[in-house]
């Protein structure tokens, strides 16, 4: 029974969940500020007029801002209560920094077809550092929550 002096106990599954919408809508961000708007290389949506792909672009904005409140919300409030496990949320974070860039980069570039990273003549060597940077995000995300979840339950066993 807990008692009246007792510290909540942080909660892993939630710190980490948090933080994953924070995570995509950053990396759609970063992709947005210098794919879209600095090198010029793409737009969301490729293959329409201009209007239409800087319009795609808006709504890939409009998601992450979404994103970026959600994850906000969820995290402040985890925070608020004495629930938030740091480690877990930056393992969130990163999960979700790399699995937006393995779905923009299997699915909107490869399987959808809106775009391309970049339109040059060979674009494996663009698709693989795409991909393969999202994969070392993710495994970086995973590794850290396993930590933060062997280090809490070495903490709570004693």
């Amino acid at each position: 029974m807990p008692t009246l002096n007792s510290s909540p106990q942080p909660d892993l599954k939630r710190s980490f969940i948090a933080t994953l919408p924070l995570g995509i809508g950053m990396m759609a961000a970063i992709d947005e500020v210098v794919f879209h708007q600095i090198l010029a290389w793409h737009h969301f949506f490729d293959w329409g007029t201009p209007a239409f792909s800087l319009l795609s672009d808006g709504l890939l904005h409009a998601g992450e801002l979404i994103l970026f409140v959600l994850g906000f919300f969820m995290f402040a409030d985890l925070r608020s209560r004495g629930k938030l496990n740091r480690a877990a949320a930056w393992a969130g974070f990163i999960v979700g920094l790399g699995a937006f860039q393995l779905f923009d980069g299997i699915v909107d570039h490869k399987l959808l077809r809106l775009h391309q990273i970049r339109y040059v003549d060979n674009v494996l060597l663009y698709d693989l550092i795409w991909n393969l940077s999202a994969v070392l995000l993710l495994v970086a995300g995973l590794l850290i929550y396993r930590h933060a979840r062997s280090a809490l339950s070495a903490k709570t066993e004693v």
